[in-house]
């Protein structure tokens, strides 16, 4: 018996006793109570409860479906299934993110033990009946704890927002058909299409394996001789896929189609996001001209801008197909640009630099909410040798390299932001891990030239992933998370300092000098926030978080008429923002107009009818 067959059987042992826990379960273990460890200082963190972005948006989705708004009557704009699934776990165990951030630990640590499982078929020694390798059992565990450790996974998978879900379908299916050299059968082709569809329904990149099963179906042989032509089982095995896919999915096309009566298949706002990463000032990283860049805001202004240039109100449908048409107008007239742009974002998607668009990665590092680790610049510089060296020895591994790129695929339409390229990241540790390992054995053995090669490459691959970004205001991100996340902790003086130098980087940058304003007001300087505030609405006259700042600070000056007028143009742009009604009626009721106000803080009311100084206010208007 060789030393690693030995190993093998000893690491094997536990598993061959009755009931006794195997090396998968060790991993699932292991990489869940790292998940726990960040869930539990997540509880004791400022940033529990969501405030803003992505993460309010479903949130605020699910307390309105909690309050019977099931539907408005309009086509999905925007992906319904996380939302509907958190209010579903709100009404079960009661308001709180730590239920969804405890099911996202679990499915965290169950794409480990995939990363694993992956591992011990893919590149284990001989056929499908030889005993699984001491080599393939420690890739497996280096990408399952490269997978622990990983900072971005680490972040997503605790936080308000489906990311975690999505990678761990996407390697479950992965899993699927790399654990057997046999095509699906035709139960399993609609197994597969229905858990795809009803994943789409939150994440619709996920479409993009698709391809991935046609070819499994089309290029592996079939499980057992048919008794009809083999074509024909292949193609009911095709047609049982696409039939899930429908069925997977109809919770959105029934929706659309004959409760809205519009004709959008998941969500209308595939249109606004396809023009976000196809116009003439995209970078291949989330930017938003004329819009804002919170989710709700920018797709409110979605609508309202296309309904202002149709002059009319738009079905959902419609406004997806105005922005479409602009980002097909853009390819068609500067489709030189436009190849110059796919080239810059699939260098975005390996390039090192981490675009975090909803900025928690800095913030909940910084916390200490999560722990050091790897991030993605690192992983895909060794996982790029180990792609190359891979493939050949290990036939299989192609599946792995195929899935990667089709998830690249995924985002190219669109941008590239961390949240958008994690679902690589497994893959690309597993290739990472069998590189280290046949360069560790090769070293071993003394093979120089393998190991020259290997690091040769690596050094040619690091080069590229770390190519420096050139754009100021991706430099500014970094400060800007890091001055957000001290402004939330109330660090005055790190705000500050992170604060101006990302303003130093971007000073037209809206978000920054709304960050800027809000620090001042908060120290009670009045005259250096309203400064900002002022910088803000000369770039965008439309910025509703701005506008109504200049109105508290009006209303704290006792100008009620410039409150006044600053509150309505924030109505103006949200009408159902029932804080700014209060203080529109406050402003109002002070200036001397009581019946006006008195019909504000009674719409504030409808809107939140549980609010307490809302009460106190409609109490003394009427008094």
């Amino acid at each position: 018996m060789t030393r690693s067959q030995a190993l093998t059987r000893r690491l094997n042992l536990g598993s061959a006793l009755r009931g006794s826990p195997g090396l998968v379960h060790y991993v699932f273990a292991f990489v869940f109570l790292v998940r726990l460890i960040s869930l539990a200082r997540l509880t004791s963190s400022p940033f529990l409860l969501p405030s803003g972005g992505d993460m309010h948006f479903y949130d605020d989705w699910a307390q309105q479906i909690l309050h019977g708004r099931l539907t408005e009557h309009f086509a999905f704009y925007g992906l319904p299934l996380y939302a509907y699934l958190l209010a579903f776990l709100y009404k079960l165990f009661g308001y709180s993110p730590f239920v969804p951030s405890f099911l996202q630990a679990c499915l965290d640590a169950g794409t480990a033990t995939l990363l694993y499982k992956i591992a011990t078929r893919v590149f284990r020694n001989g056929d499908e009946r030889h005993p699984v390798g001491y080599r393939a059992q420690v890739i497996g565990i280096l990408a399952a704890v490269g997978w622990a450790f990983f900072v971005p996974a680490e972040a997503y998978s605790v936080i308000l927002m489906p990311t975690a879900w999505g990678v761990f379908v996407f390697w479950l299916l992965v899993w699927e058909t790399v654990r057997t050299e046999q095509a699906p059968t035709p139960l399993r082709s609609l197994a597969y299409g229905t858990l795809i569809g009803i994943t789409a329904t939150g994440i619709a990149t996920i479409l993009f394996i698709v391809p991935f099963l046609l070819a499994a179906l089309l290029l592996k042989p079939e499980s057992e001789k048919p008794k009809r032509s083999p074509w024909v089982a292949r193609g009911t095995a095709l047609a049982l896929l696409f039939l899930g896919l429908g069925v997977g999915t109809s919770p959105c096309w029934i929706h659309n189609y004959f409760v809205a009566r519009d004709p959008v298949f998941l969500s209308a706002h595939s249109g606004i996001n396809f023009w976000l990463g196809n116009n003439p000032d995209a970078t291949g990283y989330p930017r938003f001209p004329g819009l804002h860049a919170g989710q709700a805001e920018m797709l409110k202004d979605s609508i309202d801008l296309a309904e202002a240039a149709a002059g009319r109100s738009l079905k959902r449908s419609e406004v997806s197909e105005y922005w479409s048409a602009k980002a097909r107008a853009y390819i068609r007239s500067n489709f030189r640009g436009w190849l110059k742009l796919m080239g810059r974002k699939v260098a975005n998607f390996w390039n090192a630099f981490e675009y975090d668009d909803i900025s928690i990665i800095d913030k909940l590092r910084g916390s200490s909410v999560i722990l050091p680790g790897l991030h993605f610049g690192l992983v895909a510089a060794l996982a790029i040798p180990g792609v190359c060296f891979s493939i050949r020895q290990f036939p299989t591994a192609r599946w792995i390299a195929a899935a990667i790129l089709l998830h690249l695929a995924a985002v190219l339409p669109v941008f590239v932001t961390e949240r958008y390229r994690l679902a690589a990241a497994p893959g690309l540790l597993l290739f990472a891990a069998a590189g280290l390992w046949m360069f560790w054995g090769n070293c071993a053995v003394g093979r120089i030239n393998f190991a020259a090669v290997y690091v040769a490459l690596l050094a040619a691959v690091a080069v590229l992933v770390t190519w420096p970004q050139r754009d100021p205001a991706l430099w500014a991100l970094k400060s800007y998370n890091s001055g957000s996340q001290a402004l939330d902790l109330q660090q005055w003086v790190l705000a500050q300092e992170q604060l101006e130098l990302a303003h130093a980087y971007a000073p037209d940058s809206t978000e920054i000098n709304l960050a800027l304003g809000n620090l001042w007001l908060q120290q009670q300087n009045l005259s250096r926030a309203k400064g900002y505030y002022l910088a803000v609405l000369q770039t965008d006259p439309h910025h509703k978080a701005a506008l109504s700042n200049m109105g508290v600070l009006a209303l704290s000056e006792k100008q009620w008429d410039n409150a006044s007028n600053y509150l309505r143009a924030a109505l103006e742009v949200d009408p159902n923002d029932a804080k700014t009604h209060y203080l529109y009626a406050r402003a109002l009721f002070e200036a001397g107009h009581s019946e006006r106000a008195l019909s504000e803080i009674e719409t504030a009311l409808r809107l939140k009818p549980n609010q307490r100084e809302f009460q106190d206010l409609y109490e003394t208007i009427r008094r």
